[in-house]
């Protein structure tokens, strides 16, 4: 009996050994499997990262000059003899056609001139006539034949002289223009080179730019621009590059560069006089592979980004061209499409699992 109780106390406390090592084993067991699950996700864990996609961008070089609008061609008419204006038939604003009369001067005094050397001509002409008649029957020299024939030269070149001060009495258009500037009113008394009338070609207006030598090679003739003009706000017209002077100005180093409006710019309100600005493109990059330029890293051994592939990064060395502002040429190395690291921060590596938050561009 005593035997019994003996050996069923012993399978008791043998029974609580078992039990509480089990409990031990479970607890270290528990206390061991948040451990190595926090290792394997210290492992695996994504980074959050901002990422940009490498994509085509404009990266071509602009430049924004002003300059005021001019005519191209400008005729300042000036007297070319003296007189008083009796008729002044335009003013400031009119049109006028190649060959229009303008305005014309009082010629009595010259027409009188005019009489007299028509009269002295006709008198040398009847002259020489019977000269060379007696010449003819060998009634007189040859030298008092010449002599006359050269008095009928003077006279025919007097009476020409006075028939040409006749007709800068009057004063016609050269070609057709708008009249711009008038400089004499009706009855004025002028002298010659006294300044009369100032006539505009307004079919072909045209800004001069003042372009760095720098900048000037990088521009053609021909080259399609846009100008935007304050006086008409809100419109741009297209022009373009008529012509580029062949030096520079020896204070500023800048070159004259001609930019033809459209022919007709007049019909649409632009005026000789208003401010025109012009938007010159240069260096063009219109297609340019372009990232941020906080994506790209130089080191001595050459450039490089991180390119997020499967949700890593990958390593991947590139060839760098220009810059504009935030963006960053690359000619080789990434393809579009591709997705890059928008900027390296910390200990960053090849192989580093992350996790795209947000994005650049």
């Amino acid at each position: 009996m005593k035997l019994r109780r003996a050996t069923g106390w012993k399978q008791g406390v043998l029974l609580l050994l078992l039990v509480q090592s089990w409990l031990l084993l479970s607890g270290c067991e528990s206390a061991e499997q948040p451990g190595s699950s926090a290792g394997a996700t210290t492992e695996s864990r994504a980074i959050a990262v901002a990422a940009a996609e490498v994509q085509n961008r404009d990266l071509s070089r602009r430049l924004m000059l002003s300059a005021t609008v001019r005519p191209r061609e400008t005729v300042r008419l000036s007297a070319q003899t003296r007189g008083i204006v009796q008729q002044l038939l335009v003013e400031e604003g009119d049109r006028v056609r190649a060959g229009q009369l303008l305005l014309s001067l009082n010629q009595a005094e010259q027409r009188a001139e005019l009489a007299r050397a028509e009269a002295l001509q006709e008198q040398a002409r009847l002259a020489y006539q019977r000269q060379a008649e007696l010449y003819q029957r060998e009634l007189t020299s040859s030298s008092e034949y010449q002599a006359q024939a050269a008095a009928l030269r003077v006279a025919e070149s007097e009476y020409q002289l006075w028939q040409t001060r006749v007709a800068f009495g009057t004063v016609l258009a050269p070609r057709d223009a708008v009249v711009s500037k008038r400089w004499v009113e009706l009855g004025e008394s002028i002298r010659e080179q006294d300044p009369l009338l100032e006539l505009t070609d307004v079919s072909q207006l045209v800004l001069h730019l003042g372009v760095s030598e720098l900048d000037v090679a990088y521009l053609t003739v021909g080259q399609q621009v846009e100008v935007q003009l304050d006086a008409i706000p809100g419109h741009t017209m297209p022009a373009e590059i008529r012509r580029i002077f062949p030096t520079a100005e020896l204070s500023s180093r800048f070159i004259t560069v001609e930019v033809a409006l459209p022919s007709n710019a007049w019909q649409q309100g632009v005026r000789p006089g208003f401010l025109g600005r012009v938007n010159l493109m240069i260096d063009a990059r219109q297609e340019a592979l372009a990232v941020p330029a906080s994506a790209v890293v130089q080191q001595e051994e050459g450039a490089f980004v991180m390119v997020i592939a499967n949700e890593r990064l990958e390593k991947r060395a590139v060839q760098t061209g220009v810059q504009r502002g935030q963006w960053l040429e690359i000619t080789e190395g990434v393809a579009a499409g591709e997705v890059v690291l928008a900027a390296l921060v910390g200990e960053m590596t090849e192989g580093q699992r992350v996790r795209i938050v947000g994005w650049r561009g």
